[in-house]
């Protein structure tokens, strides 16, 4: 089973997770929201703001997904998007979807109180 960490406080994250949902095999696909409960991170040792400002996935082998190669992973298990994630993978759109992926995850993290309040909380347990 593939296990995805998503920000389920984030309306745009919330429908396209909930899109995959719909199309994906019931039995493919572990999903957690980490904006409401970030005790699934504990497993990867990240920080519920590290898990907020990137999707991330889990593969069936127990191997990290991050960024558009979380987007991949589910992508190839869905119909019709399996066809873009072959072309996504190809040399250089990889990179530019990479690039892409990054600098809207970099803005959309900025403009979220709730991520906000997951780095916040995140500092202050390194300085205790």
């Amino acid at each position: 089973m593939i296990t995805i960490f998503y920000d389920g406080k984030c309306g745009l994250c919330s429908r396209e997770i909930n899109y995959y949902k719909k199309i994906a095999k019931a039995d493919k696909f572990n999903w957690l929201d980490i904006a409401t409960d970030p005790t699934p991170l504990n497993q990867l040792e990240l920080s519920q703001a590290d898990g907020l400002r990137r999707l991330h996935g889990l593969d069936s082998t127990g191997r990290l997904h991050i960024g558009v190669d979380a987007f991949l992973l589910i992508w190839r298990e869905l119909p019709y998007w399996r066809w873009f994630g072959m072309v996504v993978r190809l040399p250089g759109i990889r990179q530019v979807a990479q690039l892409i992926y990054n600098r809207f995850a970099d803005f959309r993290f900025s403009r979220l109180a709730h991520c906000q309040i997951a780095v916040n909380n995140a500092v202050l347990r390194r300085n205790r």
